[in-house]
């Protein structure tokens, strides 16, 4: 999804909402199965919907099937900008965002989302290959609630949802 802004700054949430339509009819298609990144599982979990932003299809992918296969409701987004329409169209209660994006980065999606009174309380959990304790003090400044590490495994995710996800 294309979006500029004349003024140079980043979009809130609520601008990015009027986008929501274009950012689900193109690229939030998922390549496995063509649907538009929302899944339902069958278990007593599925009601707690959760957001996973990364440039990257194969993190993308893996998070969702891990997710999803431990009974999650996911919604994908591979960039911050469909991200923030995605947060304001499916009001998920845990966001993962990969840090290292184009155009719009973990961090700037991360401090969007926490400056809106409506999402404040969302937690957003960072997502990188970068573990140094500089990044994750940026990402504690721009008010994430977690940093995990890539390559993450199945208990690494599922601990970080158990910890922060409230239905």
């Amino acid at each position: 999804m294309t979006v500029e802004h004349s003024s140079g700054t980043a979009p809130n949430i609520d601008e990015t909402n009027a986008d929501a339509t274009a950012a689900e009819s193109g690229s939030g298609l998922n390549a496995v199965n063509g649907s538009t990144g929302a899944h339902t599982a069958s278990s007593a979990q599925n009601d707690i919907k959760i957001l996973v932003v990364d440039d990257s299809a194969t993190i993308r992918r893996s998070a969702e099937t891990m997710l999803t296969s431990a009974g999650f409701d996911v919604v994908t987004a591979e960039n911050g900008f469909e991200a923030l329409s995605k947060v304001a169209r499916h009001n998920p209660q845990l966001i993962f965002v990969d840090i290292m994006m184009p155009r719009l980065d973990g961090y700037q999606t991360c401090a969007i989302i926490k400056n809106n009174e409506r999402y404040r309380s969302t937690p957003v959990i960072m997502l990188t290959s970068k573990d140094g304790l500089f990044d994750q003090a940026r990402g504690r400044v721009v008010g994430s609630d977690l940093y995990l590490t890539k390559p993450f495994t199945k208990e690494e995710l599922l601990g970080a949802v158990q910890q922060h996800a409230t239905s």
